[in-house]
């Protein structure tokens, strides 16, 4: 990775981005995103359009560093999420750091209505966590609870900040949050990000693609 500021020059991605520090009873919260020239979130309706190599790179470098990984349901259908994977490189500096090879995923669902057969769930190598609320029917919480941890977090909808705390009581201090916009906007509304890594992809998308905090 090259640096330009404050001076030119190479860098490792892992020791330049790092992690954050615990500051108080939450989490850390790093959101990871990337737009268009022109602000978009989505080309054709996917980020993953967006995006290269470089960015690929950067993803998998925040991945390594996480403790777990953020996601909503909307994007995982979307983006057709699959299981946490890391290179050996990657997975043997967690190892290292005495975290496990890969990060587990939380998913957040306000009806808990998923694939569960899907292999984000069935694939996983650390079981994923389901963030739901209790206006969610206890039929599909318990299913879920079958495949996946389940935090309840809020009574018709989903509390971004009891979510966070049921997440570091487990021991995720570090919390990497990949969107989409949807919920990358709540984060920042109840002002629960410490840091944005935006990666800036040389297209003009135009059409109504969604910003990177949407509402």
């Amino acid at each position: 990775m090259r640096r330009l500021f404050p001076g030119p020059g190479e860098v490792d991605p892992i020791d330049a981005y790092g992690r954050l520090s615990r500051d108080g009873q939450r989490p850390r919260v790093r959101l990871n995103m990337i737009a268009s020239v022109d602000g978009a979130g989505s080309l054709d309706g996917h980020s993953a359009a967006l995006g290269g190599p470089a960015d690929k790179a950067l993803f998998a470098t925040l991945r390594a560093l996480a403790d777990v990984i953020l996601v909503g349901a909307a994007t995982m259908r979307t983006e057709s999420y699959g299981p946490a994977r890391l290179d050996e490189t990657n997975r043997g500096q967690r190892l290292r750091w005495a975290m496990t090879a890969v990060p587990p995923i939380a998913v957040v669902t306000r009806a808990c209505r998923l694939d569960w057969h899907a292999p984000f769930f069935a694939d996983a190598e650390q079981r994923p966590i389901v963030i739901t609320a209790a206006s969610a029917a206890v039929n599909d919480r318990a299913r879920a609870a079958e495949v996946a941890d389940v935090i309840m977090a809020g009574d018709n909808g989903v509390d971004l900040a009891q979510a966070l705390r049921a997440l570091v009581e487990r021991g995720h201090e570090n919390v990497l949050a990949e969107g989409g916009p949807g919920i990358a906007a709540q984060l920042a509304g109840a002002d629960l990000l410490d840091e944005l890594c935006l990666t800036v992809s040389p297209l003009l998308a135009g059409g109504d693609a969604k910003r990177i905090l949407d509402g």
